[in-house]
């Protein structure tokens, strides 16, 4: 047989400290950012019409910042999680540049970790990837940690390497690529009249909707972002692994849960960082996702008035649309309807 196909890295493939430029680069079109909104029916006015992404300072509309995390992510999937078991979290992630139509992005990752699990068939990688405009700037640089299978469960393992985790990314490391001042918020057309000075420490926000996932958008958005992880695709791999299922990209459910929050932090115009995130559980075609936010921090820019920071923890909850619901039981063990756990940082209008 030709050995010119690639089969992709299993576990014993890595190495750390290994540095992989990912193939495919990928230049974001008008037909992307419509996709995108078809699958999410995202809201948020900023990344919803140019008019007023210009009226807020933005040189060029911004696609949404996890339009952008989906490419960069994608490009990483034949290399890092071809042959994954799930992708288990995410850590430090910060957005630089706003990608916009017509930037071409690209990914580079590098191996910082290895633990192979107990059962000797699988192991975590850990990477650092980051994803970069045609000009070299930042669009997202974040880590990821990943459950691969191993070739062959008779190899050796390797030393285990766990790294430290970057913890919330601080105020004055964020990227703001917009500027209110000496300009006009249009609370009205942005679709919610609260503005950062309106949010508490500790309050939960319940965002009341929620949206069941169908199999041929999951399908139709890992396509979009062109992530072939088997587990997304290939029904016939899942059952030979017993698995039964294919699993729904878990990026898929952070963008269906990221639109549902519109109803709540409609002035959470841009995501500026993914401090931490945990897939609690899997999620399948069929299965209903809610979402509520609660207030971990409200932050100030350093030098800036105009707009403030948010860091919000959002639970995705399948099947379970209460924001009382805890999310973990009394050991600290995520509840089964809990399928992400996400730390996250939002920009948002602050009042003049």
């Amino acid at each position: 047989m030709s050995t010119k196909t690639v089969p992709g890295n299993y576990f014993e493939d890595f190495s750390v400290g290994q540095e992989i430029r990912h193939a495919t680069p990928r230049t974001v079109t008008e037909g992307d950012v419509a996709l995108y909104t078809a699958l999410y029916g995202s809201r948020f006015a900023a990344t919803s019409a140019a008019t007023f992404a210009e009226a807020i300072g933005f040189a060029a509309p911004p696609v949404d910042s996890l339009l952008a995390f989906h490419l960069v992510f994608g490009k990483s999937v034949p290399d890092i999680s071809l042959n994954a078991v799930a992708n288990l979290g995410y850590a430090g992630g910060r957005f630089g540049a706003p990608l916009v139509v017509g930037d071409t992005v690209l990914t580079t990752s590098t191996v910082i970790g290895l633990k192979e699990n107990s059962n000797g068939r699988t192991g975590v990688v850990y990477v650092n990837s980051v994803g970069v405009n045609q000009r070299g700037e930042m669009v997202v640089d974040y880590v990821r940690w990943v459950m691969v299978h191993k070739k062959d469960p008779a190899s050796p393992a390797p030393e285990t390497v766990v790294p430290e985790l970057p913890g919330a990314v601080a105020a004055e490391d964020l990227v703001v690529p917009f500027a209110l001042t000496g300009r006009d918020y249009d609370t009205v057309l942005a679709g919610s009249p609260f503005l950062w000075d309106d949010y508490e420490v500790g309050e939960q926000i319940d965002h009341v909707d929620g949206m069941t996932i169908e199999e041929s958008e999951h399908m139709l958005a890992t396509r979009l972002y062109q992530n072939t992880a088997k587990v997304h695709f290939n029904q016939h791999a899942q059952a030979a692994a017993k698995i039964g299922r294919r699993l729904i990209y878990g990026g898929h459910i952070i963008s269906l849960a990221r639109a549902l929050s519109f109803n709540g932090l409609a002035n959470g115009q841009m995501i500026a960082a993914i401090n931490a995130g945990a897939h609690a559980n899997p999620t399948f075609a069929g299965d209903t996702i809610y979402a509520w936010s609660e207030v971990l921090e409200r932050l100030e820019l350093p030098g800036r008035t105009d707009v403030g920071v948010l860091r919000l923890r959002r639970v995705e909850t399948q099947d379970a649309p209460r924001a009382e619901f805890p999310g973990k039981d009394g050991d600290g063990t995520y509840l089964p309807q809990v399928v992400l756990d996400l730390d996250y940082t939002v920009l948002m209008p602050r009042r003049g």
